[in-house]
C-alpha cells in the first residue's frame, strides 16, 4: 500500500459523497450459511404464538412484532405486523456477512433493526459497495472492501459507486471523471476510479491521484483484480494445477475443530483434510480476524438451544466444501497482489488543492444525499404505500 505522507491528497469522502451508515440486524437468526435453514427458522417463528413468537423473535427497542414496518425495496415480503403474519419465508437474498464471507438473509423489514432502505433501492446487478474495514488490513491491501452484495459488515461506512440503479450517476464528486479525463488523456469509467481508489487509498482514507497515464494504468488494473476477487462474481479464481487445493480426506458429517499445519501446508477439519493450503491462505487477516477461522467459527459455533439461530444443516453440506475450496485460492491470489502495492509509487499528484481550484471539490451537500430513485410505489406498513 501507498505510504501515508501528507501529499495533500484528496479524501475518499470527497471522491465518493454519499455513504450510508452499516446496517444493524439487531438479531442474528435472519442470517446464515445457507437458504434452508432460513426458511426453516421462518417457519418455526410463524409456528409459534403469542409469547412464544415474541420470545423467538428476540424483540429489541427498535423491533418486536408488533413494530409497524414498510416493505425494503424491490422486495416482496408482507407489511403486516409480524404478530399476525403468515405464509412462506420471504425469499433469501445472497449478502456479505464478513470479509469473503458470502451468506444469506431474510430480506424483511420487520426483522431488521436498522435496514437502510436507501441501498436496497439502488442494490442490483451493476451495483459495486464499497465499505470501510477498521484496523490494519496489510493483507487485504486496503482499507476498503468492494462487493456485489449488500454488505452487513460493521462497523465501517457503506459507499454504493451508483446513486440510481442500472449503472446510473456515479458516486463520484461532480466533474471528477471530466477532470481526470483531461489529466490522463483517456477517459475513465466509474468501474476504473473505483479500482485506482480501491488499489490506491490509504489508511487514513485519503486517495492519491495521479495524472501519470502509465501509473494510472497500472493502478486499475490492480484494482480490477481486487475487485475480482473480492466481488467473485465472474469467472471462478483458480490456482496453478499443482497448488489448487483438494479435499485429501473426507470432511466429517459435523466438523467442530480447525487445526492448520504448516509444514504440510494441510487445513484439517477434524479428521478431514485439504491440502494444499498455502500459508498466505491460512494467515489472511482482516480487522484483526483470520478470515478462514472465522469463515468456520461462522458455519460450527453451537447456539443456544431453543432459539431460531439453533435451527442449522444438521450434516456439513456439500456446498460448504466448494465454498471453502474457492475461499482458499481468493485469500492466496490476494496475498500476491500485496508486493504490488508497493509499486504504486505515486508521481505527477492531482491534489486537493488542485481539485478545488479546479471546481471539483468541495462536492456540492446534495451529492451527500442520496438520490431520488423511485419509479414505482413501495408498500408501507399495513399494506399502505409510500411514495417518495
Amino acid at each position: 500500500m501507498p505510504s501515508v505522507t501528507h501529499d495533500d491528497a484528496p479524501l475518499l469522502a470527497d471522491l465518493m459523497p454519499w455513504s450510508v451508515a452499516p446496517l444493524r440486524p439487531g438479531r442474528a437468526w435472519p442470517t446464515a450459511p445457507d437458504p434452508a435453514s432460513l426458511k426453516a427458522r421462518w417457519d418455526a417463528l410463524l409456528k409459534a404464538e403469542g409469547p412464544d413468537r415474541e420470545a423467538l423473535f428476540e424483540p429489541t427497542r427498535s423491533r418486536t412484532p408488533h413494530s409497524a414496518v414498510g416493505q425494503l425495496p424491490g422486495q416482496s415480503s408482507g407489511t403486516e405486523k409480524l404478530v399476525r403474519a403468515s405464509g412462506p419465508c420471504p425469499e433469501p437474498v445472497r449478502v456479505l456477512a464478513a470479509p469473503f464471507d458470502e451468506q444469506w438473509l431474510i430480506p424483511d423489514h420487520r426483522l431488521l433493526d436498522t435496514a437502510r432502505p436507501e441501498l436496497w433501492r439502488v442494490a442490483d446487478a451493476h451495483q459495486v459497495f464499497t465499505v470501510e474495514t477498521p484496523g490494519d488490513t496489510p493483507g487485504l491491501g486496503s482499507p476498503l472492501f468492494a462487493t456485489s452484495r449488500l454488505p452487513l459488515l460493521r462497523p465501517g461506512r457503506i459507499r454504493p459507486l451508483y446513486r440510481r440503479p442500472g449503472a446510473a450517476e456515479p458516486n463520484l464528486a461532480p466533474g471528477l471523471l471530466e477532470h481526470l479525463a483531461t489529466r490522463l488523456g483517456a477517459a475513465p469509467a466509474p468501474l476504473d476510479v473505483l479500482a485506482w481508489i480501491l488499489a490506491t487509498t490509504r489508511p487514513d482514507l485519503t486517495v492519491p491521484l495521479t495524472a501519470d497515464a502509465e501509473l494510472w494504468s497500472r493502478g486499475v488494473r490492480l484494482g480490477h483484480r481486487m475487485l475480482w476477487l473480492m466481488r467473485r462474481d465472474g469467472e471462478r479464481p483458480k490456482l496453478p494445477g499443482g497448488r489448487r487445493p483438494y479435499v485429501r480426506a473426507p470432511l466429517p458429517a459435523r466438523p467442530l475443530t480447525l487445526h492448520y499445519d504448516r509444514d504440510e501446508e494441510t487445513l484439517h477439519l477434524d479428521e478431514g483434510r485439504i491440502s494444499p493450503v498455502p500459508p498466505q491462505s491460512w494467515d489472511f487477516e482482516v480487522a484483526g480476524a483470520r478470515v478462514l477461522e472465522q469463515w468456520f467459527t461462522a458455519r460450527t459455533t453451537p447456539a443456544e438451544p431453543g432459539t431460531l439461530s439453533a435451527i442449522r444443516p444438521a450434516t456439513w453440506p456439500q456446498a460448504w466444501t466448494s465454498e471453502l475450496l474457492e475461499l482458499i485460492t481468493v485469500l492466496a491470489l490476494m496475498a500476491e497482489l500485496e508486493p504490488r502495492h508497493a509499486d504504486l509509487e505515486m508521481t505527477t499528484p492531482i491534489t486537493a488543492t488542485g481539485l478545488h481550484k479546479a471546481g471539483v471539490l468541495p462536492p456540492p451537500d446534495s451529492s451527500r444525499r442520496p438520490a431520488s430513485v423511485l419509479d414505482h410505489h413501495e408498500e408501507g406498513p399495513e399494506g399502505q404505500f409510500a411514495l417518495l
